[in-house]
């Protein structure tokens, strides 16, 4: 964040503070566009309203987001009104273009 001159307006310690699942799917809602590294891999998805675009279905955003404690994965960010969770430098990159 720093090589984009980026600051954080709101950071959360996620070991203290942990956002359980249906919380981290209502925080997912409000976006129009989240993209998810899990490993290698990078998942993206497009909301409208709240709801899922193209042939992505819920439990694809859960399995993105969610980690196997049941709780939103970390590190999540926000850019706008896009949700970023995860973390690859190819991700990150996306995020901040």
């Amino acid at each position: 964040m720093e090589e984009h001159q980026l600051e954080a307006n709101t950071v959360t310690d996620a070991k203290k503070e942990t956002i359980v699942a249906e919380e981290g799917l209502k925080l997912a809602a409000a976006a129009t566009a989240i993209h998810a590294a899990k490993g290698k891999k990078l998942v993206s998805f497009t909301l409208k309203g709240g709801k899922l675009q193209g042939e992505a279905t819920d439990d694809d955003l859960r399995k993105a987001i969610i980690g196997p404690s049941g709780n939103l994965r970390a590190p999540t960010i926000w850019v706008g009104n896009t949700m970023v969770v995860g973390f690859t430098t190819e991700l990150y990159k996306k995020a901040l273009r």
